[in-house]
């Protein structure tokens, strides 16, 4: 605790009319974000919120409210998606989903593991996955609208990542490792550093 100097009496307010007035007409400034940022607020385990995360397994079912009772609004077929905690209660976390839908799933069905869908607001486009971080790099590979990507690590501007092919029998194929511009990934922050 610091020094506040000799007590006040109880009865003399901390802030004169003026500075309360001057105060209620900023803080409502300090506040406000900058275009393109988002709030950040900390869960119980100071976690911030919102963030991303990835589904464990599947099938995952996603309810339209915290817990059981609730209806099943969908359902993950694939494991390693991508989804954004928007909310928390108890050990039920609200995700949402590249195209907007919003639902709740039990926490020990996510994991803090980084995925990210490639340009999925994109239709029918290629993107290409780079040799390294530089738009004059070697293409490695072309991944269409919505592949998905395991993410190792971004700078704010590219993330490096590895990109599997899916076989249709449900197996894994050639795997590419490479970058990707950050704002092409849906899964991660625009600027974001990890």
């Amino acid at each position: 605790m610091f020094p506040l100097g000799p007590l006040a009496p109880m009865n003399k307010p901390l802030l004169s009319r003026r500075h309360a007035l001057r105060l209620a007409l900023l803080l409502p400034a300090a506040l406000a974000l900058p275009s393109g940022a988002r709030a950040v607020e900390k869960n119980e385990d100071g976690l911030p919120l919102p963030r991303f995360a990835s589904t464990r397994s599947a099938p995952i079912n996603v309810r339209v409210g915290p817990g059981q009772k609730y209806d099943i609004a969908w359902i993950y077929n694939r494991p390693d998606m991508p989804v954004e905690i928007t909310a928390e209660f108890d050990i039920w976390r609200k995700v949402r989903d590249f195209d907007g839908s919003e639902g709740w799933i039990q926490q020990n069905l996510l994991s803090g593991a980084r995925t990210g869908l490639v340009a999925p607001w994109k239709q029918d486009t290629e993107t290409p996955l780079l040799a390294s971080a530089n738009d004059k790099a070697a293409v490695r590979a072309y991944l269409g609208s919505g592949f998905r990507v395991d993410i190792k690590r971004c700078d704010g501007s590219w993330c490096e990542v590895t990109a599997t092919a899916e076989l249709p029998d449900g197996g894994r194929g050639a795997s590419y490792s490479g970058f990707l511009k950050q704002a092409d990934i849906w899964g991660v922050y625009e600027g974001e550093v990890f």
